[in-house]
């Protein structure tokens, strides 16, 4: 891999990536994704989240080890192939790219469905269509703009969630405006039980729990376009993690406080739910208004690290060299046009399957994010060994609890990766699975071959 982001600009300031590694976690996962996790699993599901989070926390410090040892772009390709093999470097940075493209088509999918609460009768496939055009011509200018861009856009869904928080404490304690006559925290275990759906429905929500915290390793990205990456990094993967674990832990606590679980549908945000519940149909739009932006900003930053990924595994001749190429603002912009190309099949996706689009595209995102998470504390286990063996310079930086954190969470991921073949409704990610592994084997090979 490119030792660093050839061409590429650090002009993104701590308070762009802050939000970049926020924003791109908050997205669909909470916003839609959690009213089908509700739905199935109920109170339980507040478990499945906790133990996703504490896997995804250890995953985030062996990235940001990884990150304050070499800050470059396209960061777990070139860990992997530096410490796994070339070959991994191939296979992550093309998994990368392509769990990218997959879930630029979820967030998109959810904007359709947010469009429907106005419009129920528009087609889900026009405003997808319709918000890819505008987020490629944001992309397509330069990292200041797109960081500004997706600063705002995280901060709006940020203070959605805040707003819920206080909302929610105020009907919950003081019985503000009337409206929390059947609001109590007793919701949580007195519709059935915590586990009302049974266990093996908290265990099936695994996958979406990890889904909903799909992101934060877009930091890893920005790593090559950070002022400071010594000081910006470790905020950011600190700030994330927790923000990222009060937010949607908070935040489902709440929502199935003022609404018990049995009563929130699995087709939109729980969000709008709540408020549409309490009769406030105005603020029930505007969190709908909100909800959407959420999903615009987490494909923003989809088409950003695809982009991203493209160049960085061009100059390591392992992409075609079309896609080396940078504009006059510094952007891979030839590497972000196609990647808009193929996520153009969420828009097919959304016309012949508009009801199960979403779960269809969250499960095989999930798969690919089990192999870029797990390759990225793969990576850091051959890291550790190789700072204990004196070959590479310990970074200041630490996973804690490290080697056995690293098994552990290996374990949780390979789990959740097995559990998909258990659901009707996410058995299809697991038959993607090989197809891409017979795609990334033809295409190392190529690779060799022309090498």
């Amino acid at each position: 891999m490119s030792e660093a982001s050839e061409g590429l600009v650090r002009g993104l300031k701590n308070r762009h990536v802050q939000m970049i590694a926020l924003g791109g976690a908050i997205g669909s996962g909470l916003f839609l994704g959690s009213a089908q996790a509700i739905h199935k699993a109920g109170p339980s599901l507040l478990l499945a989240y906790a133990l996703g989070g504490m896997a995804v926390f250890f995953m985030a410090r062996a990235l940001g080890e990884l990150l304050l040892y070499r800050p470059v772009a396209g960061s777990f390709a070139t860990y992997a192939q530096e410490f796994v093999g070339p070959w991994a470097g191939f296979v992550s940075g093309w998994s990368y790219w392509f769990l990218w493209v997959m879930v630029g088509i979820a967030e998109l999918t959810a904007v359709g469905v947010y469009i429907r609460y106005w419009f129920p009768n528009l087609p889900q496939w026009v405003p997808v269509l319709a918000m890819l055009g505008v987020l490629l011509a944001a992309n397509l200018r330069s990292v200041k703009v797109f960081g500004e861009f997706e600063f705002w856009f995280a901060l709006i869904k940020v203070l959605a969630v805040v707003a819920l928080l206080i909302f929610g404490v105020a009907v919950l304690g003081f019985d503000a405006g009337g409206l929390g006559t059947h609001a109590s925290v007793s919701n949580l275990w007195t519709h059935g039980s915590i586990f009302a759906n049974g266990t093996m429905a908290t265990l099936l929500v695994f996958p979406a729990a990890l889904f909903a915290f799909g992101g934060i390793e877009l930091i890893g990205v920005t790593a090559g376009e950070a002022e400071d990456p010594g000081k910006t990094l470790p905020r950011a993967i600190n700030g994330a993690l927790l923000r990222i674990l009060v937010f949607y832990i908070g935040a489902i606590v709440v929502i199935m406080s003022l609404v018990p679980w049995d009563q929130i549908s699995p087709d939109f945000s729980p969000f709008v739910t709540v408020f549409d519940h309490f009769g406030i149909p105005a603020a029930a739009g505007v969190i709908n208004f909100v909800v959407l932006t959420a999903a615009a900003s987490a494909c923003n930053s989809g088409i950003f690290s695809c982009g991203r990924m493209l160049h960085t595994l061009a100059n390591a001749k392992e992409a075609p060299a079309y896609f080396a190429t940078l504009s006059d603002q510094h952007v891979p912009t030839r590497g972000i046009i196609a990647s808009v190309v193929f996520m153009l099949a969420g828009v097919l996706v959304n016309y012949v399957a508009p009801e199960q689009a979403f779960i269809y595209v969250m499960s095989t995102v999930v798969v690919i994010q089990l192999w870029t998470w797990s390759i990225i504390i793969i990576s850091h286990l051959f890291y550790r060994r190789a700072v204990a063996a004196g070959r590479v310079a310990p970074s200041p930086y630490r996973m804690p609890g490290a080697p056995w954190s690293g098994y552990l969470t290996l374990a949780f991921f390979a789990l959740t990766l097995v559990l998909l073949a258990f659901d009707d409704n996410t058995r299809l990610a697991v038959y993607v699975a090989p197809a891409w592994v017979v795609a990334m084997v033809v295409g190392w090979r190529l690779v060799k071959a022309r090498g």
